[in-house]
């Protein structure tokens, strides 16, 4: 179909209370054999699917709203929209629907339910509303239908809520159940559970309070356990108690705090075990049963943290070493159970609750409990600790920078818990793993604070690397004493791979605490131990250790590698790892992919210096190549220092004959890459420099009058090499003792007149300059002229002549572009 009259969007209600797209189609109404009446039928205008099919209920509510939308509720309790895209085909739709209905199409709601005033349906609201039936038991069916009907409209729950609660009929019907359970009648407990079940979906808090008060709610449940789906009744009542025992670890004195608890226990079993799973459209319908339950929660907290004797016995009992393992691992399950219900309490509440428990001495209490051997009552500890590592990391840090103070380091609480991360039976090591996330959590300065008198991160960071660290590292420091693991199992490389990540996470976020760690104890080369592991995983975790370390690009960290030759086991790795296609051989070529790219030139030399016959053969990727060329500029560089400097000067535009900026062309010529120029350059070793100035000069004679023989396409590309950066369009030859034009030379030497702009300079007079050593380069039909500054031996003279040579030297090339020529 093409007619965008009927072109709409097909929407459902989400659990949100959001309007959720089901997609856009054409709808059309006709007769469905299968549903038996006229109906609605949406197909998706991409590939003709049906989107809905909902037969035009007679008796259903539909509404127009905004000329272009129809609304309604299906008999499973959720809404539906269609949205028009031209009012013309909403009304064509409408008319149909109020066909079947037998309304008038100028309404906008089709039932008399809700076809009435705001006036109209609030003086409704506050009238004795739906009239129920008796409460009877051969009248259970009318009522149970009349629940089910009123389920789908919202003013129907209503007006049924508001009837249940005033006439206080959900006492009647309980009376109702109990003789139906007497008498056996099955059919009639199948109608209760109906019923019941259609109260719950009413959502009423008022209604709530009477089903769960003391005397109701195990009849209530004993209603639910007779679901007509099933053949057989539930137990529910048996368990609850029979089975299910309460437990007063301290004694509570308040009978409303322990029938509150009891409520909650039992309203949170019919939600969980007892109510069938809600259906996506029915969970909205239950709201108010879990706020119930929340505010329970909230109440019980509040009740017990306002108890100081209650609290006070508790922590008494828990740290008194009289106190056996069954009883204080009831205690801690209570107290765990306390925490877990504090999480639904608001913000400021939680702090005043962690505040009691932090006074009450919760910290010290967990490091008894921690100490203990019982691995039940160590995972509960646990779990208590990482709440409050979650809410408060500080008041964690304070307490164990206050008792190293008085205690040894192998009792902290901190300690404690890295032993027992270290010590996790588990194969999985699920214990370790979240209290490795703990640890992180009190070692991260982005939640550390900083006071006007004091510096948590500096404090905290101190302590634990002086008291903490080394048992942090013990497993790794053991395991790595020899070339390989001594230990290689799964598990071993599990726990190391976590110790790792932690460290890793360190070097990140600590500065010089964990670089002297690194260093003093020699931490990387142990590390890298595990590239030999047959883990790939934990063999993967040391290189990412140290291409943390090396993206700092600390030049400390760098002289510590360069010191202990620790690129080495890389490099085994990386030969080991053949020419296997993997995450290993990636990291390590990222790894020095990044100190070529960065230019981190202490490694670059380090490297091509000491493995690079190694890695020369290493051709898939360039990485290799690259490094040598950065260490060949760099010895390029530090073979002529005052090059370098001269082509610092050059590239920040100083001594320039005028303001005038570069044109394009020549921006590219300086910007060249220095890679352009690889193989097949000649370099002239420093020896060379110290020819003397006949043997230099008479083969740039030599090239001057083969110059006068090029074509004038060359002679553009030369203009753009001019030593003065101006665009002339012939080569320059200057041996002047101007400032800014000429080539330097020593100040006694005869100053000589420039050649002219349109002509190279002579030779001849160039020869009779005092020495200077000039080179020109070639490649590819450019031409351009280097200047060489006086290296002559005389130290002497050259500091003198420093003192008065105010010449510029321009450099219009890079040095690894510069090509001396060869005798």
């Amino acid at each position: 179909m093409t007619d965008t009259r009927r072109r709409v969007k097909v929407y459902t209600l989400n659990e949100d209370r959001q309007w959720d797209d089901r997609g856009t189609g054409h709808v059309s109404s006709g007769y469905v054999e299968r549903l038996k009446g006229t109906s609605l039928l949406v197909r998706a205008e991409s590939d003709g699917s049906l989107l809905l099919e909902s037969k035009i209920n007679p008796n259903t509510a539909y509404q127009k709203q905004q000329d272009t939308l129809i609304v309604w509720s299906e008999a499973e309790n959720y809404d539906l929209a269609l949205s028009f895209q031209e009012k013309a085909g909403c009304d064509e739709i409408w008319e149909k629907i109020c066909q079947v209905q037998g309304k008038d199409p100028s309404v906008d709601i089709t039932q008399d339910v809700v076809d009435e005033s705001e006036e109209e349906r609030f003086d409704d609201m506050s009238s004795p509303g739906l009239e129920l039936p008796p409460c009877e038991l051969n009248r259970l069916e009318d009522l149970a239908e009349m629940v089910a009907s009123s389920l789908p409209s919202p003013l129907r729950r209503e007006k049924l809520a508001l009837a249940v609660e005033n006439e206080g009929y959900i006492r009647k019907i309980l009376e109702l159940f109990r003789v139906c359970e007497d008498l056996e009648n099955r059919e009639g407990l199948h109608h209760l559970y109906e019923i019941i079940k259609g109260i719950f979906l009413l959502n009423r808090t008022a209604l709530f309070e009477v089903m769960f008060s003391e005397e109701c709610i195990m009849d209530v449940i004993g209603c639910l356990e007779f679901d007509p789906a099933l053949a057989h009744p539930r137990r529910h009542r048996e368990f609850l108690t029979k089975t299910a025992r309460f437990k007063e670890v301290i004694p509570i004195s308040d009978p409303e705090l322990r029938q509150k608890i009891h409520q909650t226990y039992r309203v949170q079993y019919i939600q969980d075990m007892v109510l069938p799973t809600p259906s996506v459209f029915e969970e909205n319908m239950l709201s108010t049963l879990h706020s119930f339950i929340f505010f329970n929660k909230v109440e019980i907290v509040g009740m017990l943290q306002d108890d100081e004797k209650f609290l006070t016995d508790l922590f008494a009992q828990l740290t008194d070493e009289a106190t056996d393992d069954d009883k204080r691992h009831e205690l801690v399950n209570f107290l765990k159970e306390f925490c877990a219900f504090s999480q639904t309490l608001q913000p400021q509440n939680r702090d005043a609750f962690f505040k009691t428990l932090s006074n009450m001495g919760i910290l010290p209490a967990l490091e008894v409990i921690l100490g203990m051997d019982d691995v039940q009552v160590r995972g509960a500890a646990t779990d208590i600790f990482s709440y409050l590592v979650e809410y408060n990391p500080s008041m964690v840090r304070e307490f164990v920078m206050q008792e190293s103070q008085q205690n040894d380091d192998d009792i902290l609480l901190i300690n404690l818990i890295i032993e027992h991360m270290i010590c996790d039976t588990d194969p999985e090591l699920g214990g370790a793993v979240q209290l490795m996330g703990l640890l992180r959590t009190l070692v991260d300065p982005e939640n550390m604070l900083a006071t006007a008198n004091k510096t948590e991160k500096t404090e905290f960071l101190s302590f634990f690397y002086k008291h903490c660290m080394h048992v942090l590292s013990a497993p790794l420091l053991a395991n790595t004493t020899e070339e390989k693991p001594s230990k290689d199992d799964f598990q071993t490389s599990q726990l190391l791979a976590l110790i790792l990540e932690l460290l890793t996470f360190c070097v990140e976020h600590h500065t010089y605490h964990i670089k002297n760690y690194i260093i003093n104890k020699d931490i990387l080369r142990r590390v890298l131990v595990l590239t030999a592991s047959q883990h790939a995983f934990l063999a993967l975790c040391a290189l990412r250790f140290m291409r943390r370390i090396i993206g700092l690009k600390d030049e400390f960290y760098n002289r510590y590698i360069m010191r202990n030759f620790l690129f080495e086991p890389v490099i085994k790795a990386f030969l080991n790892n053949g020419s296997r296609y993997n995450l290993m051989n990636s990291a390590i070529i990222e790894m020095f992919e990044y100190v070529r790219v960065e230019d981190v030139k202490s490694l670059t030399a380090h490297i091509i210096e000491n493995y690079w016959k190694a890695l020369e053969d290493v051709d898939y990727v360039q990485t290799f190549k690259g490094l040598k060329l950065r260490y060949e500029q760099q010895r390029e560089r530090q073979d002529n220092p005052k090059l370098d400097s001269m082509r610092s000067i050059l590239r920040n535009h100083r001594f320039r004959r005028d303001a005038r900026t570069l044109e394009d062309e020549e921006e590219m010529w300086f910007n060249t890459d220095e890679d352009d120029l690889e193989d097949g350059e000649a370099v002239v070793p420093p020896s060379d420099k110290m020819k003397s100035e006949e043997d230099l000069m008479e083969p740039i004679s030599k090239f001057m009058e083969r110059k006068k023989l090029k074509d004038t396409d060359d002679k553009d590309v030369l203009g753009k090499s001019s030593l003065s950066g101006r665009q002339n369009p012939s080569f320059k030859l200057s041996f002047s003792g101007s400032t800014k034009t000429s080539l330097s030379s020593p100040p006694s030497s005869a100053s000589l007149n420039p050649g002219s702009p349109g002509s190279p300079g002579s030779p001849g007079s160039g020869a009779r300059s005092s020495p200077s050593s000039t080179t020109v380069t070639t490649k590819g039909g450019l031409v351009g002229l280097v200047d060489y500054p006086d290296d002559d031996d005389d130290e002497d003279e050259e500091e003198d002549d420093d003192e008065e040579d105010c010449e510029s030297k321009e450099d219009p090339l890079p040095p690894s572009k510069k090509s001396k020529l060869s005798s």
